[in-house]
């Protein structure tokens, strides 16, 4: 796995599907899983990525895996169609305001699928000059 990057705009159709870019549906897989994130947004995972949350999810108290159940009760299984697309439940979209516009975005080993306007926000934030720097002195870049 190269990992995943980039970002990219997207719409979702009046189905309720949205585009997978080439590069990021090769990282994830011919099936993926798509859940809530601790940001508002969704977060698609590998199936490799899927495990290893599993195995440390697993390895917690009982009382802790409590905890996750909103991540497995919010999961979908998703396999891209010829096209590219994925269908993402109406309940997801609401949850995390996907409504037309969409950012997709490569983060690591996972996608996060972002409403445009609010990935904006935060991408200012983001790029800001001192979280940069900060990021490469943890990075020890």
């Amino acid at each position: 796995m190269q990992g995943m990057y980039g970002t990219y705009q997207h719409s979702l159709d009046a189905k309720g599907r949205i585009f997978i870019p080439a590069r990021l549906r090769d990282e994830l897989g011919k099936e993926f899983i798509v859940t809530l994130s601790p940001e508002r947004c969704l977060t698609a995972y590998s199936n490799a990525a899927w495990d290893r949350i599993l195995e440390n999810i697993n390895s917690m108290s009982r009382f802790k895996q409590k905890q996750a159940r909103p991540l497995f009760a919010n999961a979908v299984r998703c396999e891209p169609d010829s096209q590219g697309r994925i269908l993402l439940p109406q309940s997801l979209r609401d949850e995390v305001g996907l409504v037309k516009n969409v950012t997709v975005v490569g983060v690591g080993d996972t996608a996060q699928l972002w409403d445009a306007e609010t990935y904006t926000v935060i991408e200012e934030q983001e790029k800001a000059p001192e979280n940069i720097n900060r990021m490469y002195e943890e990075l020890d870049i």
